[in-house]
């Protein structure tokens, strides 16, 4: 494979999209992750603004990943992100309306003393806490079970699906492990940036929370193994060739999701580091070592994230409808030219925005306390 030869820029943009899909993860995993916990955390509007000030300087930076990776699907990999968005269109918009409440609620809650008021935007902060994760989750779980979609001799999508029949137990079942894979992160987080009762209850959920994870993520596995039909490419496919999902012939059943893990063994890792972080994690936070409790919620969410990419791979969009017409991340791609740019585009600006993600969190470091809230009473959320 040569550098920055078509097939080489097919598998390295597969890489960095998702590089930018554990970034979101990892930053907005926390955030979502308090807002979800917020109202069991705090019992008093003191407890409940140090947790909100503890994810509030950094949010809306951390929703650039987010940004960031849906702008790589549509550049990359634009007949995912067409056939997606209009498989998924509802799901997509029940997504972007509960984001919106996000800035809404942190922006607003503090401005009137009604604790009435107050309590209102912090049970609202839960949905946009508790709905992307479960929306990704179901999607992921989708992408194992497969979607009502083919395309005609022009390339034009027709889907056979709906709202509700995305809805399958085991998609449900990969919302709920993305539910808890969030809250376990914000609660790790929230350990690190608070004391008192806060820190105290967040180490609670966090346990909680971590064990759900390792549970639900072994069930997923014994039911992908199981349960699941895996799809693998049955005829030649040109990896170097310009991108036609319509192009191979896909077989459904002959192999299990599990199979690229007797082809490449090295590819374990990523399970082990599932369950390994979630289980530091839990340690960690039992014997009150917050930091070391976030770094292994941190390996259990890349874990688990690199476990779902292995296990489909090469596939990223699989079609129950007419498997042939499953979009891998060979055949679904843009123009050599266009994934060239883009490739020097990304080794410029990702690095600048981990670079400058860093800096924001070293000078807006520290504990939130019940005494710091008191004393910037009109200048924190």
């Amino acid at each position: 494979m040569e550098f920055l030869s078509y097939e080489f820029l097919k598998l390295a943009w597969w890489i960095l999209i998702g590089i930018l899909w554990i970034g979101f993860a990892l930053t907005e995993g926390f955030d979502m992750g308090v807002t979800m916990i917020l109202t069991f955390v705090g019992k008093t509007d003191e407890e409940r603004r140090i947790a909100i000030n503890a994810i509030a300087p950094h949010w809306d930076g951390n929703q650039v990943w987010l940004i960031l990776a849906a702008g790589a699907l549509f550049a990359a990999w634009p007949t995912l992100y067409a056939t997606s968005f209009s498989a998924m269109y509802l799901a997509l918009l029940i997504l972007l309306f509960s984001l919106f409440l996000r800035p809404t609620g942190l922006d607003y809650r503090s401005k009137l003393p009604s604790q009435k008021w107050r309590s209102f935007w912090d049970w609202a902060l839960f949905f946009p806490g508790v709905v992307p994760p479960l929306i990704f989750g179901v999607a992921m779980g989708n992408m194992f079970l497969g979607i009502g979609f083919e395309y005609d001799e022009y390339m034009r999508s027709s889907l056979d699906t709906s709202f509700l029949q995305l809805l399958h137990p085991f998609a449900v079942l990969s919302g709920l492990l993305a539910i808890a894979m969030f809250v376990m992160h914000g609660a790790s987080y929230l350990m690190l940036r608070s004391e008192g009762p806060v820190h105290e209850r967040s180490r609670k959920i966090l346990a909680v929370a971590a064990i759900a994870v390792i549970a639900l993520f072994a069930i997923e596995g014994v039911w992908l193994w199981q349960w699941i039909d895996g799809y693998s490419i049955t005829s030649n496919l040109d990896i170097a060739g310009v991108g036609n999902p319509m192009n191979k012939t896909v077989a459904v059943g002959e192999v299990t999701w599990l199979h690229n893990y007797t082809v490449y063994p090295l590819s374990i890792i990523a399970p082990l580091l599932g369950f390994g972080g979630a289980i530091i994690a839990w340690t960690m936070g039992n014997i009150e070592k917050p930091l070391l409790a976030f770094y292994g919620s941190c390996l259990s969410l890349v874990g688990i994230i690199l476990t779902a990419g292995f296990s489909l791979f090469p596939f990223i969009f699989t079609s129950s409808l007419n498997p042939n017409h499953s979009l891998t991340m060979w055949d679904a791609t843009s123009s050599e030219l266009t994934l060239h740019i883009m490739f020097w585009c990304a080794l410029f600006f990702v690095p600048l925005i981990l670079a400058y993600t860093s800096w924001c969190y070293k000078m807006m470091w520290g504990k939130q306390t019940v005494e710091s809230i008191r004393e910037n009473e009109h200048s924190l959320y």
